[in-house]
């Protein structure tokens, strides 16, 4: 069995405690993982102190270069990153190649830093003075990351941050750590200097360390919202800027003019890819009118019970894996509580085959009608392929539902109706939006956050909220008197 390491400074580093990296397939172990201390979190923030002066005065056209060869790099060896991918998380590889490609076009957006770090200038704001500003890197950042995306969630804060001039401390997830280090290693052939980029693997020790460093300035991080509640406290009043993504329970409305055929068909993918392990998730789908929920069931019930389930490194497979047995024990509880509550079970999960024939932590797609929203299986962030059907009268019941969640990560409507689509983007209290785009995530010259407890936070991730997050902007007014100029006192900018 292989064992990884921490790499701070260009060096592998070793610990004392160790943990089991599992294949969720399988349920045997694949790797063993040391744990980081406060100590080893502390020589990462050195090695990186030491290597950031030369770096940020760099010209950001040179470290742009780095980010180009990075790139080619991740495109080059993405079978092997995704192997990895699939191996440690459970899902399927097509699921894995797209979570890298996704990841890969932040890393272009990055490339384009010289133009995103340019300021702004005012010529003789005032009497022969000039006004500029610029962007300027915060200096020691850090990321903490899930384990349901390994590559792309890393990769929308690096390349970021260090093509702005920062140092970055990765500290990813102890259950899906081997992506993380190989692009560490890509980072190093791509030319990055030694220390400006350290993984830490480990648990709550090192993510407290980085909280407790001053050094480090800015923390991002995704994952559930009582972490991400946590961490922002903590983090804020350590004076640091934070940017915490936390959970989500996304909606589908479909409308009854919508394109059913399509409509279900985008909603298997969106609920049960990467079984359920997204916080973009289409978890619940909301039918204007039993008419259009009798319609929707008809089409989804085939095709969630004919969905291919095996481990995620064979091809063909349409869902793979849950990530530990806990978290199958855990979707199981809410399928039993949700038929306890009075949902009809459509679809059950748990007679998949896989779920007791297997070692390893399957569970099927789930399809539940008639849910209320004072149902746990409503109301609760389930986190895997758990797929529940609300029916309501009309339209604008369906928004006040929305609008009355907790979470408001991202939501989508099906329809052929262009104001109802407007009046949807319009009104809906929630971050991301699509219009019969069942995953409305942005592209990487946008931003990806949330609203409500899905962030906290002023900035959301990557785009040009990223350049805004990790740098900071400073203001210079310069004015160079002639030299026989005798000028009085002035209490104020002169104008």
């Amino acid at each position: 069995m292989d064992t990884l390491t921490h790499l701070i400074g260009g060096d592998a580093v070793t610990g004392e405690r160790t943990l089991d990296v599992l294949n969720p397939a399988t349920a045997q172990a694949v790797r063993r993982l040391p744990l980081a201390d406060a100590a080893i979190v502390q020589r990462a923030i050195e090695t990186a102190r030491d290597a950031l002066p030369a770096w940020r005065a760099m010209p950001p056209a040179k470290r742009a270069q780095v980010m180009y060869r990075f790139k080619t790099l991740l495109e080059r060896d993405a079978q092997e990153i995704c192997a990895l991918i699939s191996e440690e998380h459970g899902k399927v590889l097509d699921d894995a190649m797209g979570e890298l490609k996704r990841g890969i076009e932040n890393v272009e957006y990055a490339c384009g830093v010289p133009e995103l770090l340019k300021g702004e200038y005012s010529h003789n704001a005032g009497p022969s003075i000039d006004t500029w500003s610029n962007h300027q890197p915060l200096g020691i950042v850090a990321g903490i990351t899930p384990f349901n995306f390994p590559a792309m969630v890393p990769l929308w804060m690096f390349p970021m941050a260090l093509a702005c001039g920062n140092a970055f401390i990765l500290k990813p997830s102890e259950q899906s750590p081997s992506a993380a280090n190989k692009m560490a290693h890509l980072l190093h052939e791509a030319g990055l200097p030694a220390g400006l980029f350290s993984v830490v693997h480990g648990d709550r020790e090192a993510v407290e360390a980085l909280i407790a460093a001053p050094e480090v300035k800015a923390m991002s991080f995704v994952g559930s919202t009582p972490v991400a509640r946590s961490l922002y406290e903590g983090g804020t009043r350590q004076g640091k800027r934070i940017q915490a993504l936390g959970g989500a329970k996304n909606h589908a409305v479909v409308l009854p003019d919508a394109d059913l055929d399509n409509a279900a068909s985008t909603l298997i993918g969106a609920a049960f890819g990467s079984a359920g392990e997204r916080c973009m998730a289409i978890s619940v789908a909301v039918c204007v009118g039993d008419e259009t929920a009798d319609a929707l069931i008809e089409r989804l019930a085939p095709q969630a019970r004919a969905m291919s389930i095996g481990p995620g490194t064979e091809p063909g497979h349409d869902m793979g894996a849950l990530i530990n047995a806990s978290q199958r024990d855990k979707v199981a509880g809410y399928i039993e509580a949700g038929a306890s509550a009075g949902a009809q079970l459509i679809v059950d999960g748990r007679t998949h085959p896989l779920v007791e024939s297997s070692p390893g932590f399957f569970m099927g797609a789930t399809l539940f009608d008639r849910v209320t929203p004072d149902m746990s299986i409503y109301r609760d962030e389930i986190f895997g392929p758990v797929l529940c059907v609300v029916r309501v009268a009309s339209f604008e019941d369906a928004i006040a539902l929305i609008n009355d969640h907790q979470y408001g990560n991202g939501t989508c409507l099906f329809t052929r109706d262009g104001e109802a689509g407007r009046r949807f983007a319009d009104q809906i209290e929630v971050g991301m939006v699509g219009i019969n785009v069942p995953l409305p995530v942005p592209v990487a010259f946008h931003s990806f956050g949330g609203w409500k407890d899905s962030l906290f936070g002023d900035l959301h991730a990557y785009g040009p909220d990223a350049v805004r997050f990790y740098t900071r902007r400073k203001s210079v007014s310069q004015r160079w008197p002639e030299r026989s100029a005798q000028e009085a006192a002035q209490f104020s900018f002169p104008s």
